[in-house]
């Protein structure tokens, strides 16, 4: 495996960055708190998620950030992989929004689906990462500082060997369980044995033959019963319909002397009704009589010449006329009245309208000449600063006229003065370097000299050409020193010209600003001119609309006093009307009462005549009564003459004996059936303990095959139990001595001395390393950068038995080291260049160094600088110049 970039927006410090990774080892180096750690976790954190953040998911977006994005390429296993995560703050939470992995043949999502993925390809989850390919800064010393157990599990995870427990363990649970059901079935086979036995003592085909006899016998017995039942029933029958009809016909004649006497009684009603109807009539005469000479009187009250009904209709009809026509002009004149008022009503709203626009109108005047008054005086301070700034540009004015360029070109200027200083400075600086050198040539030109020796060769003078070089390089001091004093008085004269320029262009940044400023103040001041002016206009125009309300509210007035009047003549002629039309009622109200005389006499004499025909129907109708009375008295005779006493009498005796036969029969055939349904259940229960005995044998036979075939599986499942402990051990062996050997072969490369002579990995992972004497020590017994170099070897020789495998070579990922020199001195940070080529030699395609250390970056193949911006706090990478491996 080997990672080709990495992208990372918003991770801790990298707000946006990106790297590309190549094979061999790459070294990632800057200062201290730059982000060097964060680019390798930014890996980690895209291959499992939040299971590679020591914190919460939030502390990895940085600062001010709503979101962060890692993506990261890599190569596995000839197949092409690209992951990436977002993480985005909801709510104050950090959540996964974005979990993608792309492989050669599908799209993966989902947090689970992923990691679960990423697991199945490197063969190791999270943690294992950590153990095998990532040795995290401060975690050097982890597998020496484990315990043999936890180191132990640790590896065998790793060997994958925790596997082969796990299958030990599942094969153990898998034999219990099948104990436990071999148990059960045994169990349930001696409960069948013990079911069967007890019901095969029951002799139950001999009580089945002897309780089928018994039920035969009940059975004919009933048949029998119900036959005779059936006869005595037919029987009771036909005495029932000759009663019956006896007691119809009984029924028949009294209801026809019922009807006889009822007959009687109508024929009696009837004629004491027709008394009374003669009577009614009579007295209905005297009540016509007493109508029409009330009539007389009441029409010579009226108008009418005679008691006419279409004459009383026709003249109400003409009244109810005159009577609509005054109602009109009542509600006319009342209707005149209500508008009227509601003009007066309106016309003193407005009035009163009016008065409060006039009263806010001045109010509002007022306050316009309050506000133009108070206008005028901020006026004349703002025309007062606006000569102020007038007088400030002038003079800047007048400074940059007397500069040696125009204003445009100010800044220019000083960054010519300030480049021609920095040449003076870096001129003089030159200077005093060479005059140093040159006064330390005479020193020790002289010093030979005084000693006798030549300062050219060192040889004694008299046999030296070179003696007169000492005078030239005393000149080349003069000289130097000459030019030195003129280089500092131009560097004195810049500074000056340079002190300056800078005053130019400040004054020139400060008359933009004034001049800004100043059209500004007389934009503002023409505008609050222009604003006050408006303002005392208004006020004018204010008080005259006020002026104006006035007048018209007193219009207002006057017109509310003129339909108040109005309302009141209309109200008085409603008066007169109402007058008027209760005349006309009076009139009519007469009339009315004629009305009702002639239709109360013409219902009277309507009366008399129903009266008359009542009177006359009543006698016609008792003549029939009188016949059909008759007709019934016949019908009785004749039934009476039918009756046969002795057929009835004997009727009376069958019915008697069949209902005894009937009453002692039902108690008997109910007893005989409750006896045959016990035998028939007795029978059923028999047939089903026959049928359950015959099940029970078949289940006998079932249970016996299953425990048969459970006792081989369990035995099959502990043998295979105490195979996968026994691969698990000679694994771990064959595992154990692998490593042993890889451990000591790389230890010995990194740390060839006499100290020590071999290091040892026993079964159990327990680690002991042994002197050249013998004398075994403890990892924890060795020094600081020791341990370091010791637990690297351990690292790389696991990291070297995983991908080196034990049927082949195996796909790793990269072999990840975050500030692995943190233990070590100058003298084993060379070693650990060495372990580090070492794994390169032994076919690690890519090794990932994060170090600030000289020698590590000196031994890169790829170098990736890491610098942090103090102004933004964020961090960036960049890739050095390729560094050419050591031959």
């Amino acid at each position: 495996m080997r990672f080709e970039r990495v992208r990372l927006r918003n991770f801790k410090c990298y707000e946006d960055a990106e790297l590309t990774l190549r094979s061999g080892v790459t070294v990632v180096h800057g200062v201290n708190g730059s982000g060097k750690s964060s680019l390798l976790e930014a890996c980690f954190f895209a291959l499992y998620g939040a299971r590679a953040v020591e914190g919460t998911l939030d502390e990895v977006i940085s600062n001010g950030a709503e979101e962060m994005t890692v993506e990261l390429w890599f190569t596995h296993d000839d197949g092409r992989f690209h992951v990436e995560r977002e993480v985005k703050l909801r709510g104050g939470t950090a959540k996964t929004t974005t979990c993608e992995l792309e492989t050669p043949a599908e799209t993966v999502g989902g947090v689970t689906d992923v990691e679960a993925r990423v697991a199945s390809l490197l063969r190791m989850d999270a943690e294992a990462f950590v153990n095998c390919a990532y040795v995290r800064q401060g975690e050097v010393n982890k597998l020496i500082n484990a315990s043999p157990g936890e180191r132990q599990d640790m590896i065998d995870e790793l060997l994958q060997l925790g596997r082969l427990e796990e299958y030990r363990e599942r094969a153990s649970d898998a034999r219990v369980g099948v104990g436990r059901v071999r148990d059960d079935k045994q169990g349930a086979l001696s409960q069948v044995e013990a079911q069967i036995e007890t019901k095969e003592e029951k002799d139950l085909h001999d009580r089945l033959n002897g309780l089928r006899s018994e039920l035969e016998s009940v059975e004919a017995d009933i048949e029998e019963k119900e036959a005779n039942r059936e006869e005595a029933q037919r029987t009771l029958d036909a005495a029932e319909d000759v009663l019956e009809e006896y007691d119809r016909r009984r029924e028949e004649i009294a209801d026809l002397e019922a009807e006889i006497e009822e007959l009687v009684e109508t024929i009696a009603d009837a004629e004491d009704e027709r008394e009374r109807l003669g009577e009614r009539i009579g007295s209905l005469r005297e009540t016509a009589e007493g109508l029409r000479e009330e009539l007389e009187e009441t029409v010579a009250e009226t108008e009418l010449e005679a008691a006419d009904e279409d004459a009383v209709e026709a003249r109400l009809a003409e009244l109810d006329e005159e009577a609509e026509g005054l109602r009109d002009d009542i509600e006319a004149r009342r209707l005149e009245a209500r508008e009227h008022d509601d003009d007066a009503e309106g016309e003193r709203e407005r009035a009163a309208e009016l008065r409060e626009a006039a009263e806010t109108a001045r109010e509002e005047a007022a306050e316009l000449e309050t506000a133009v008054e108070d206008g005028r005086e901020e006026l004349a301070d703002r025309r007062a600063t606006l000569a102020e700034l007038d007088e400030k540009v002038e003079t800047l004015e007048a400074t940059l006229a007397d500069a040696p360029v125009d204003r445009e070109s100010v800044e220019t200027h000083r960054e010519s003065v300030e480049a021609e200083l920095t040449e003076a400075t870096e001129r003089v600086a030159a200077l005093r370097a060479e005059l140093k050198n040159a006064r330390e040539t005479v020193r020790e030109a002289e010093a030979l000299l005084e000693a006798g020796r030549c300062p050219e060769c060192g040889q004694p003078v008299e046999e030296s050409p070179h003696v007169e070089t000492l005078d030239d390089d005393r000149e080349r001091v003069a000289e130097l020193e000459s030019d030195l004093e003129s280089a500092e008085e131009r560097v004195a004269e810049l500074e000056t010209k340079r002190d300056r320029a800078v005053e130019l262009v400040e004054a020139a940044a400060e008359l933009e600003r004034l001049e800004e400023r100043r059209e500004d103040v007389a934009s503002l001041v023409d505008q609050r001119a222009a604003t006050l002016e408006e303002k005392a206009d208004r006020a004018e125009t204010l008080r005259a609309e006020a002026d104006d309300h006035e007048a018209d509210a007193e219009e207002a007035v006057e017109a509310a006093e003129a339909a108040e009047a109005a309302a009141a003549e209309a109200r008085e002629a409603v008066g007169e009307l109402n007058r008027e039309k209760a005349a006309l009622d009076d009139r009519r109200e007469r009339l009315e009462d004629v009305a009702d005389l002639l239709d109360e006499l013409a219902e009277t004499e309507a009366e008399l005549e129903r009266l008359r025909e009542r009177r006359d129907d009543r006698a016609e109708l008792n003549d029939e009564r009188r016949d059909r009375l008759a007709e019934k008295r016949q019908r009785v005779a004749d039934l009476e003459e039918e009756f046969d006493e002795s057929a009835v009498e004997q009727a009376r005796e069958d019915k008697e004996r069949a209902e005894a036969y009937l009453d002692d029969v039902e108690p008997y055939l109910a007893e005989q059936r409750e006896t045959r349904d016990d035998l028939q259940a007795s029978v059923g229960a028999v047939e089903r303990e026959l049928e359950e005995l015959e099940g029970l044998r078949e289940r006998r036979a079932e249970l016996r095959e299953t425990v048969d075939r459970l006792e081989s599986l369990y035995d099959e499942a502990h043998d295979l139990q105490r195979t996968y402990a026994d691969l698990r051990a000679e694994l771990r062996r064959r595992n154990v001595e692998t490593l042993e050997a890889m451990l000591n072969e790389t230890f010995r490369l990194v740390y060839q001395n006499d100290s020590y002579a071999r290091i040892e990995l026993d079964g159990d992972y327990e680690l002991t390393v042994y002197q050249k004497d013998g004398t075994p020590l403890e990892p924890e017994q060795l020094s600081g950068g020791e341990r370091a170099l010791f637990n690297l070897s351990l690292r790389c020789a696991i990291y070297r038995l995983l991908a080196e495998g034990i049927d082949g070579t195996a796909p790793m990922p990269p072999l990840i080291l975050d500030e692995p020199t943190v233990f070590l001195d100058a003298g084993h940070v060379s070693k650990l260049v060495e372990l580090v080529e070492s794994m390169t030699d032994h076919g690690v395609d890519q090794i990932l160094v994060v170090s600030h250390d000289e020698e590590l970056v000196g031994a890169a193949d790829d170098l990736v600088a890491v610098r942090k911006d103090p102004t933004t706090n964020r961090s960036s990478v960049e890739r050095s110049a390729t560094v050419e491996a050591p031959s």
